[in-house]
C-alpha cells in the first residue's frame, strides 16, 4: 500500500479501473484474497481509509461493477464490514444496486446462506440502505407468491428465496413492520396457497415455515399461523435464520438464568437482620396441608379384569359389525381381524368381495384406533388379492365416480400398487407373502412420496439388466412361481387410463386436482413396472406412451416425475422386439421430447430422469443391432 506524503489530494481512479478489469477477467479470488483483508484491518479504526475504500469501489466502471461488487459480498467476513468497504454504494450506483438487489436475489440462487445474510445485513446496518431492504423484502414476498414461479421454478431456488425472505424479516424493525403491514399480510396469504398446492412435499414445508415466521413477525401479540409438519434439519435451519447472527468480535455475556436476582434478594435479607435459613415457603406448607397420606386406600382385591371383546367368526358378521354396531370395542376388534379372517377363508370372502371392499372404502373412524389407516388398508388390499377381478373393476370405476373425497381416491390407488405387488410376487410353500414383510418394492401410505419408491426401484432393475465381468458372490434364486398378476393386469390398468380428462363436478385431475393427478401418473407407472412378461404389456406400453404424450407439458413438476417414470417402466417392461415393431413412432416422438426435457425442463430430478431414459433407449438401440460377422 503506498502512503502520499505531504497531505497531497490524489486520484485511485486508475487503481479502480485496474481491480474491475482484473475482476471480469476471473481473477476476483487472486486479488481480492488479499485486498479484502487488508482494507478491512485498515478501515476498522481508521475513516479516512474508510473513505479511500469507497472512492475505490465508487469509481469502478459500470461495466466491471457486477464483478467487483460480488467479490465483496462473496469474501467479506460479515455484514459490519461489508458495510465499511462498500459504504453507501448501492445507493449512489445503479449498476451495483441492481446485481445487489436484483441479480444476487432473484435471478440466481447459487450462493451461501454466509453471502445472504452479508449482503442483506449490509442493507439492513444503514439508515439510507434500510428502505432497499423494505423493497427488497416485498420482490421477494412478490416472487414467493407467485403460482407460477412456485411450478416453474426449481426447489433449490424456491429454498434459496425462503432463506432471504426470513433473514430480511430478522432485521426488520417495529417502523418497518407497521409501514408495510398490510402488503406482508397480503403476500403471506397469497404465497402460502400457492405452496400448499403443489404436489412436492418440500414446497409444501417452505410455504408454511415462511408463512410461520411472517405471521409471528407481524403479529407479534396476537394469534399466529401454526402448520403441523416434520420438523427435520432443513426446517430448523430455516427458523434458525430468525435469530440475527451475533456481529464479529462480540462476546456473548453469561447467561441470566436468574441467579443474580436470587444473590440480590438474600444479601437484601442479610442486610436487613432477616434469617434467610429459617424462612419457611408458603408452597411448601400448604404441601403439608394438602398431603393425602392419611387417606386410606379403595379395596381392590377382588376386582376382575374384564374380558376381552371377541371379534367375529364370519366375514358377513364382519360387515355387519362394520356397518351397523354401536358397540366400540366390537368395532375395533373386527377391524384388527379383518385381514386375517379374509386370507384364511377366500372362498367366503370371494361371495362377498365386492360388498367388503365397498364397506371398507367407504370406512371411517369411529374410535382412536392406533394404527386405523394401515390396518384397513391392509384389510383392502387382502380382499382385492383375493378376488382381483370383480373388485378391481369396482375400485377403478369409483376412482372416477362423484361424491368420492380426494383421500379415497388416492386410497384407491394406494391399494391397486400394493395388491398388484403382493400378486406379482411368487408365493411360497402355497402360502402368500405377507405384505409387511421385509424389501417391499413400493409401499404407498398416507402421505408417503411414490415417486422417491418408483426411482428407487427403476434403479434397481437397471442395476439388474447391467453386464458386470467381475465375478461376486452368489445370490440364492427365487423359487419360480407364476406370476398372479399376469392375468388380472389390464383390469387394474385400462380402466384408470380411460377418463382422465373428463372433468367431473368435484374432480377435475387436468384442473386443480393435479396432486391426484400425479399419484394416478406414478401409479399406472407401477402397475406398468409390474406387468412385465404379462400377455398385456404391449398394449399396455403403447396406452401409457400415448397417455404420456398428452401431459408431456404439465405444469407441475411432480406429474412430469411420473411421466418421465412411466416412459421408464415402458421401456423396462415391454420387450425390445415389440417396442421398435408396434410403438415405432411413439417412441421417436417420446424421444425428440425427453431431449427436450433434459436441456430445458426446470426441475432436476426431470433432467435426471429424462437423461437416463434416454440411455435406456440407446441401450435398446445397441442390443438390437445385428452383431457383425
Amino acid at each position: 500500500v503506498c502512503f502520499i506524503p505531504g497531505g497531497l489530494d490524489c486520484s485511485i481512479s486508475f487503481v479502480s479501473h485496474i481491480l474491475g478489469k482484473v475482476c471480469v477477467h476471473g481473477r476476483q479470488e487472486e486479488i481480492l484474497g488479499v485486498l479484502v483483508p487488508h482494507l478491512t484491518a485498515l478501515t476498522k479504526a481508521d475513516c479516512i481509509w474508510q473513505r479511500i475504500c469507497w472512492q475505490l469501489v465508487e469509481r469502478v466502471p459500470d461495466r466491471w461493477m457486477e464483478a467487483v461488487v460480488l467479490g465483496f459480498v462473496q469474501r467479506a467476513p460479515g455484514a459490519d464490514v461489508l458495510s465499511r468497504l462498500l459504504g453507501n454504494l448501492v445507493v449512489k450506483n445503479k449498476k451495483a444496486q441492481f446485481v445487489v438487489t436484483q441479480k444476487m436475489l432473484l435471478l440466481q440462487y447459487g450462493y451461501t446462506t454466509a453471502v445472504l445474510q452479508n449482503l442483506l445485513g449490509y442493507l439492513a446496518l444503514d439508515g439510507l440502505r434500510r428502505a432497499l431492504l423494505v423493497k427488497v423484502l416485498q420482490e421477494l414476498l412478490e416472487t414467493w407468491g407467485s403460482s407460477s414461479a412456485v411450478r416453474h421454478s426449481p426447489v433449490e431456488q424456491q429454498q434459496y428465496i425462503s432463506k432471504a425472505i426470513l433473514i430480511c424479516l430478522s432485521h426488520l424493525k417495529e417502523p418497518d413492520i407497521e409501514s408495510c403491514r398490510q402488503e406482508l399480510l397480503a403476500s403471506m396469504m397469497e404465497g402460502v396457497k400457492c405452496h400448499l398446492d403443489s404436489s412436492l412435499p418440500q414446497v409444501r414445508r417452505l410455504g408454511m415455515v415462511v408463512a410461520e415466521s411472517i405471521s409471528a413477525k407481524i403479529n407479534s401479540e396476537g394469534p399466529v399461523l401454526k402448520f403441523q409438519y416434520e420438523d427435520d434439519d432443513e426446517a430448523r435451519e430455516l427458523k434458525s435464520l430468525l435469530v440475527q447472527a451475533p456481529p464479529l468480535g462480540a462476546v456473548p455475556g453469561p447467561p441470566d438464568d436468574g441467579r443474580n436476582e436470587n444473590t440480590a434478594a438474600a444479601l437484601a435479607l442479610e442486610s436487613s437482620g432477616t434469617a434467610v435459613s429459617g424462612v419457611v415457603p408458603e408452597e411448601e406448607s400448604d404441601a403439608e396441608l394438602d398431603s393425602d397420606d392419611d387417606l386410606v386406600p379403595y379395596d381392590m382385591s377382588e376386582d376382575k379384569e374384564l374380558k376381552k371383546t371377541k371379534a367375529p367368526v364370519y366375514i358377513r358378521d364382519c360387515i355387519e359389525v362394520l356397518t351397523g354396531s354401536d358397540d366400540v370395542d366390537r368395532w375395533e376388534a373386527t377391524v384388527k381381524a379383518l385381514e386375517s379372517l379374509v386370507r384364511k377363508n377366500p372362498a367366503a370372502a370371494r361371495e362377498v368381495s365386492v360388498e367388503l371392499a365397498k364397506v371398507l372404502l367407504h370406512l371411517e373412524e369411529k374410535s382412536c384406533l392406533e394404527g386405523f389407516a394401515e390396518l384397513r388398508q391392509k384389510a383392502q388390499v387382502a380382499v382385492l388379492t383375493t378376488d382381483p377381478v370383480p373388485v378391481a373393476q369396482y375400485l377403478t370405476s369409483q376412482f372416477y365416480s362423484l361424491n368420492y373425497s380426494l383421500r379415497q381416491r388416492m386410497d384407491i390407488l394406494d391399494v391397486l400398487v400394493l395388491a398388484a405387488q403382493e400378486l406379482s410376487h411368487p408365493k411360497a410353500h402355497g402360502k402368500t407373502k405377507h405384505p409387511g414383510a421385509p424389501n417391499p418394492c413400493i409401499q404407498l401410505l398416507p402421505g408417503s412420496d411414490s415417486s422417491k419408491d418408483w426411482r428407487r426401484i427403476v434403479d434397481e432393475r437397471i442395476k439388474s439388466k447391467t453386464r458386470r465381468f467381475a465375478k461376486g458372490q452368489s445370490q440364492a434364486e427365487l423359487p419360480a412361481a407364476p406370476n398372479e398378476f399376469s392375468s388380472v393386469a389390464g383390469h387394474f390398468f385400462f380402466p384408470l387410463i380411460q377418463n382422465f380428462d373428463r372433468p367431473l363436478s368435484t374432480f377435475d385431475l387436468l384442473g386443480e386436482d393435479h396432486f391426484v393427478l400425479g399419484r394416478l401418473v406414478h401409479t399406472l407407472a407401477v402397475l406398468m413396472y409390474l406387468a412385465v412378461n404379462t400377455v398385456a404389456v404391449t398394449a399396455m406400453g403403447k396406452a401409457l406412451l400415448e397417455f404420456v404424450w398428452a401431459l408431456r407439458f404439465h405444469t407441475d413438476s411432480y406429474v412430469r416425475q411420473g411421466l418421465l417414470s412411466c416412459v421408464s417402466s415402458t421401456l423396462l417392461s415391454v420387450p425390445a422386439e415389440c417396442l421398435l415393431e408396434d410403438v415405432t413412432e411413439e417412441l421417436l416422438e417420446t424421444r425428440s421430447w425427453l431431449e427436450d426435457v433434459v436441456e430445458k425442463d426446470p426441475d432436476g430430478d426431470c433432467r435426471r430422469l429424462a437423461l437416463q431414459n434416454l440411455l435406456l433407449m440407446e441401450n435398446l438401440k445397441k442390443k438390437l443391432e445385428p452383431v457383425p460377422s
